[in-house]
C-alpha cells in the first residue's frame, strides 16, 4: 500500500486527486492540504511514502514545503505536481531535492504510474519538462577524435594555447622547461600533420582559437 499525501491550494482539483488515489487499489491517501503551513508535523505524523506536491500556494509554498521535507524526512519521495514548466522553478525544485516533476495536465493513470514510479525509486519528469532540464545545462565544446592520437601532457599544452598562454607561461603554469613545451608542440604538429598551433585547434576543438 503506497501512502500518499497531497498539498495543492485549488480545492476542486485537490478532491479530484484525493479520489483518484483513495479510489485506486494498492494507493492510501493519508491526507490532503491546501499549502505547507504545518507540512513538518504532518509529514512526521502520517510518515508518507510519497507527498505530490503542487508549487505555487499561499502561504508556505511547495518549494519551501520539500525543503522542510528534506530536513525532517529525507527518505520521503516528493513528486512536484504544478502547472508551470518555466526553467527556475525547475531549477529551484530539483536543487530542492524533488524525486520527479511532472504537470498537472498529466492524464489519471499517468499521475498514478508517476506516483508508483517514484515510490519505486525512480524519477518520473514529464517529457517537456525533462527536454527543458537537459536545455538548463551547457553543451560540452565539441571534441574531434583526434585528440585520442595526443598524450594527456599534449592535449593539457594544446588546451592552454587555446586559453592564450604564451609558450612561457605553459611553462610556468605546467612546471616544465621551455624546451620541452616546444618539444611538445613539435610532436602535436607531427601527430596531427598541422603546421601552426592554430591548425591544431581546429582539429581538436572545431570553431575555437587563441
Amino acid at each position: 500500500m503506497i501512502k500518499v499525501v497531497i498539498y495543492e491550494d485549488d480545492i476542486a482539483f485537490r478532491e479530484t486527486l484525493s479520489i483518484l488515489v483513495n479510489g485506486t487499489e494498492g494507493f492510501e491517501l493519508k491526507g490532503a492540504y491546501e499549502n505547507c503551513n504545518g507540512i513538518e508535523q504532518q509529514i512526521r505524523k502520517l510518515k508518507p511514502d510519497v507527498v505530490l506536491m503542487d508549487i505555487n500556494m499561499p502561504g508556505t509554498d511547495g518549494l519551501e514545503g520539500l525543503k522542510i521535507i528534506r530536513g525532517c524526512a529525507p527518505e520521503t519521495n516528493v513528486l512536484m505536481f504544478t502547472i508551470f514548466d518555466d526553467n527556475e522553478r525547475i531549477f529551484q525544485a530539483i536543487c530542492n531535492g524533488a524525486n520527479g516533476y511532472i504537470l498537472k495536465k498529466t492524464p489519471p493513470a499517468k499521475i498514478l504510474e508517476a506516483i508508483q514510479e517514484v515510490y519505486n525509486g525512480g524519477a518520473p519528469i514529464t517529457s517537456s519538462i525533462a527536454r527543458k532540464i537537459l536545455m538548463m545545462f551547457p553543451k560540452a565544446p565539441a571534441r574531434s577524435a583526434e585528440a585520442d592520437k595526443l598524450s594527456t601532457r599534449e592535449q593539457e599544452i594544446l588546451q592552454l594555447l587555446t586559453k592564450g598562454y604564451s609558450y612561457k607561461m605553459i611553462a610556468a603554469e605546467l612546471n616544465i622547461a621551455l624546451e620541452t613545451v616546444r618539444t611538445h608542440i613539435k610532436r602535436i604538429y607531427e601527430k596531427l600533420h598541422v603546421h601552426s598551433a592554430q591548425e591544431a585547434i581546429n582539429k581538436i576543438f572545431p570553431g575555437r582559437s587563441f
